[in-house]
């Protein structure tokens, strides 16, 4: 494994500032593979930590958890793996041992982490991960679509929390890409009705390209209210969710539901401390819940890959020594992007 010992690794090391480390590759662990990494993916959390706002990421941290590759060097203890492999990998950290885990819940493990926290993150030349897991990618996924199964798990993570139904109305703020997952996978839990809120034309194109049978650009004069309205007669929707993490659309997400609605906050918070509207919980019986990231909800959206057009979604591509551009593209709202994707 000679020509596999060095790896570039991508890291914020102040705000709006990044590097390169090299590291030698080591061989597996007994439990572990190496995989070459094909194509990496920019996520909203590396921006918030690009910008130096992520709650809970500190400065300097490697970066990237959404990837796909190719296994080179397996691990002895490894079954059902071989090198040559193409995969993805679901990049959380649980310890195993607490009361969440030790009932299959991981999701809510007391110490959940992220590769990128507990090692090197996926902006890099070569990965190791726990074999357990690794995802082996379907012939009809390219390795772009598979740099993007981790942020469709997250929206089939969100979707099942919310537990859509058949005919009912949901409305998805921000058509960023977990919230243009969102609503793709909420037509086709059986949504009539898909309204989709952003500032860009761009994005709410995309949205329509992918179920919303209704999106809203407030930037351009739309009323979001007057949306709802036309779509419920006037009663508010049955199912909101949040994925910006701001204030004011957390409030919309609160105020425009029916009553005993459910909102579903998805998006990160850079100022964890909102003002919302109390009483809307009383006087409309409405419920609030979270959904972070993902737990058993892999395999779901592997099956679900073949039918959204996850490459598709990818508008930028850069080699991974323009990670620095990358991350500056994605935070110009005239660059029109949704996924980029960087390829070492």
């Amino acid at each position: 494994m000679s020509d596999l010992r060095v790896s570039r690794v991508g890291r914020v090391v102040s705000e709006g500032v990044t590097d390169f480390i090299t590291r030698q590759v080591p061989s597996p662990a007994d439990d572990s593979v190496v995989i070459r990494i094909k194509a990496s993916a920019l996520c909203g959390s590396d921006l918030h930590i690009f910008k130096a706002k992520h709650p809970s990421v500190p400065l300097p941290a490697t970066i990237g958890h959404e990837f796909s590759g190719d296994i080179v060097e397996v691990g002895k203890h490894v079954r059902g793996l071989t090198p040559g492999d193409r995969v993805t990998v679901e990049p959380c950290v649980a310890c195993g041992v607490c009361e969440a885990c030790l009932h299959g819940e991981y999701g809510s493990c007391d110490q959940l982490s992220f590769i990128y926290r507990k090692g090197d993150g996926a902006m890099a030349d070569y990965i190791m991960v726990k074999a357990s897991s690794v995802y082996r990618l379907p012939d009809s996924l390219s390795y772009e679509a598979g740099a993007l199964i981790e942020p469709l798990a997250v929206a089939v993570h969100a979707v099942r929390r919310a537990d859509i139904r058949i005919g009912e109305s949901v409305l998805v703020l921000g058509a960023g890409a977990i919230g243009l997952l969102v609503a793709a996978l909420a037509k086709r839990m059986g949504a009539a009705e898909v309204i989709v809120s952003d500032y860009s034309a761009f994005r709410l194109d995309m949205a329509r390209t992918l179920g919303a049978t209704r999106t809203v650009n407030p930037g351009a004069g739309d009323s979001l209210e007057d949306a709802v309205a036309a779509a419920t007669a006037g009663k508010g929707v049955d199912k909101t969710l949040e994925c910006v993490g701001r204030e004011e659309t957390m409030i919309q997400a609160m105020t425009l539901l029916k009553k005993k609605g459910l909102a579903t906050v998805v998006g990160i918070f850079e100022n964890p401390q909102v003002t919302i509207p109390v009483m809307r919980l009383v006087n409309h019986e409405i419920r609030i819940q979270g959904s972070q990231g993902y737990c058993w909800d892999f395999p779901i959206a592997l099956k679900m890959a073949g039918e959204i057009d996850l490459e598709g979604m990818v508008t930028h591509r850069f080699p991974l020594e323009g990670l620095q551009q990358a991350l500056e593209t994605a935070l110009d709202r005239t660059q029109n992007t949704i996924k980029i994707v960087l390829k070492p």
